[in-house]
């Protein structure tokens, strides 16, 4: 039986450099509601966050399509993890925020770490799904193949071009990632991916040199390196045995972790069978769990 969604979001624009970035917000009601800022993976949207706002229905999340994604897709200039967490930041100020726990997946991980370590007066805790901490990403590969190593069909598809929502919905069908959470929340998701391409029909809002770009500064500068050393900022990491094909032993490989955990001690990690690094947010049993962390976060934060 389909759930049916009980809460809405809204779109709120906020100035950046280069243009508007759009901002999903789900309302919670009372003055005295929690707030989290929400932060999506690198071909992804606020809408990676539906599921996660259903299960947190006291709490108020805002969530930014990062530049050059979903309705944020024509915001120019560079990007990089130092421009995304510039840009969180002005959402924040834009809300008048304080100090809040920020939940980021994949990419958006390495933004949260990002944006603790250039704006720590904006930051709580961080909860950092299935990202944050360096990959064990291929060295020596041309920026392009570097991108297809990491993401494979995730990049690719971003050459793509399909005649209807139908047509890209169905390209999705047979993921191996949602053969047993396909859902009306997950076609949302997509379809909002998608924006006009002329006589070509529909393509995926995120362009593939806008990619390129994140990819190469997530694992080959040292802009994470830098922030995670930077970090004070308490931090639950999350990470799942499956990756973006289902496929076993995803993007963290446990001695890998054990190795990028070592510097870090105060970073609390927790692995979670049973899921893949999609199905960790969306999905109702992935974002559920997400859910009881953030709700832990949210005490601690103000306790």
């Amino acid at each position: 039986m389909d759930r049916a969604m009980t809460r809405d979001s809204r779109i709120v624009t906020v100035p950046v450099p280069g243009g508007d970035l759009a901002v999903g917000v789900w309302d919670a009601e009372g003055e005295d509601a929690p707030t989290i800022l929400a932060i999506h993976g690198v071909t992804s949207s606020h809408l990676a966050w539906e599921f996660l706002a259903e299960a947190l229905p006291g709490v108020r999340v805002i969530a930014p399509d990062l530049r050059g994604r979903g309705r944020s897709n024509g915001v120019t200039g560079p990007t990089g993890l130092a421009v995304h967490a510039d840009d969180v930041a002005a959402v924040s100020a834009a809300f008048g925020l304080g100090p809040v726990v920020v939940v980021a997946h994949s990419m958006g991980a390495f933004v949260a770490v990002a944006f603790a370590a250039r704006h720590p007066e904006l930051v709580s805790r961080l909860v950092l799904v299935d990202g944050g901490l360096p990959l064990d990403a291929p060295t020596g590969l041309a920026p392009e193949d570097l991108v297809s190593a990491i993401l494979g069909v995730t990049a690719s598809r971003l050459h793509l071009r399909f005649p209807s929502t139908e047509a890209y919905l169905d390209f999705w069908r047979d993921h191996p990632a949602f053969a047993e959470d396909w859902s009306p929340e997950l076609e949302r998701y997509l379809a909002y991916d998608l924006v006009p391409a002329g006589e070509e029909g529909l393509r995926p809002a995120t362009s593939f040199e806008t990619t390129v770009e994140d990819t190469i500064d997530m694992n080959t500068a040292t802009t994470v390196a830098d922030a995670l050393a930077d970090l004070d900022r308490p931090a639950v990491l999350i990470t799942v045995p499956r990756g973006l094909q289902d496929e076993e032993p995803g993007l963290y490989a446990e001695p890998h972790l054990e190795r990028m955990l070592a510097p870090y001690p105060a970073i609390v990690h927790e692995r979670w069978p049973g899921l893949n690094h999609y199905t960790v947010v969306l999905s109702a049993a992935g974002a559920g769990r997400v859910a009881d962390v953030v709700t832990g976060q949210l005490a601690l934060a103000q306790g």
